[in-house]
């Protein structure tokens, strides 16, 4: 198969700027609920999805469709939220790992009701290390998508682009052999393209799948595609 054709296997959707948002089956739920903005049939979405998944990415496609003020926990507070005008949308990104105010949050879920806001949130898991019981109760209870792990079609797009963007020439076989040996995260491919790279410009030799697989081998903890 050629780079061309592991390019045009998966559809491409245009995000901001000139980078585009890969589709698979993993995501795909993810980009229909984006799609189906405004009739969503509750105004609050949780956004649930590993490191490097790409839920960024969808945030801002979200944002250019519907104007939403992205916030984060420094302008996330009560007085925000009692000034914002009814309708408005908001993005609020890892409310599990970015330390938001508990309180800030909980208003901002009854301000969502009260001002029929329309709110999109994400994290990489379940929220649930929250202090505040009604407010784990309440995000729990929100409509909550996930975007899985990436299938070999989605790695192998994933990886040939990062090595293009590399400007380095990778053949087929080789993304076939990676993606069998990396963890299965978008975040483990990214680190085992990094470490075939440096491999190469170590030996100043070509890539193929033999020095891959010394590449992924003498990976440090730090650097090991399936490390977290």
């Amino acid at each position: 198969m050629s780079e061309e054709q592991l390019i045009l296997d998966l559809p491409h959707r245009t995000a901001l700027g000139a980078e585009d948002f890969l589709v698979s089956d993993c995501n795909l739920g993810a980009v229909r609920l984006i799609d189906s903005w405004p009739n969503w049939a509750e105004r609050t979405q949780l956004l649930i999805g590993p490191a490097a998944s790409g839920k960024t990415h969808l945030v801002r496609v979200w944002q250019a469709l519907s104007g939403a003020e992205v916030v984060f926990p420094e302008t996330l507070d009560i007085a925000f939220l009692d000034a914002i005008g009814e309708g408005a949308a908001l993005g609020v990104e890892d409310v599990d790992r970015l330390g938001y105010d508990e309180r800030a949050l909980f208003h901002l879920l009854n301000a969502a009701k009260e001002k029929q806001l329309f709110v999109l949130l994400t994290a990489r898991d379940a929220p649930s290390e929250f202090a505040l019981p009604d407010l784990r109760s309440r995000l729990n209870a929100l409509p909550a998508i996930r975007i899985g792990a990436p299938d070999d079609a989605l790695l192998k797009t994933v990886m040939l682009k990062q090595f293009a963007d590399r400007q380095l020439s990778v053949d087929p076989k080789v993304l076939d052999f990676l993606a069998l040996h990396v963890d299965r995260s978008l975040a483990a491919a990214s680190l085992a393209v990094e470490a075939v790279d440096r491999a190469a410009l170590a030996s100043g030799r070509k890539i193929t799948r033999q020095l891959a697989a010394r590449a992924l081998s003498v990976a440090g903890p730090e650097d090991e595609p399936g490390a977290s």
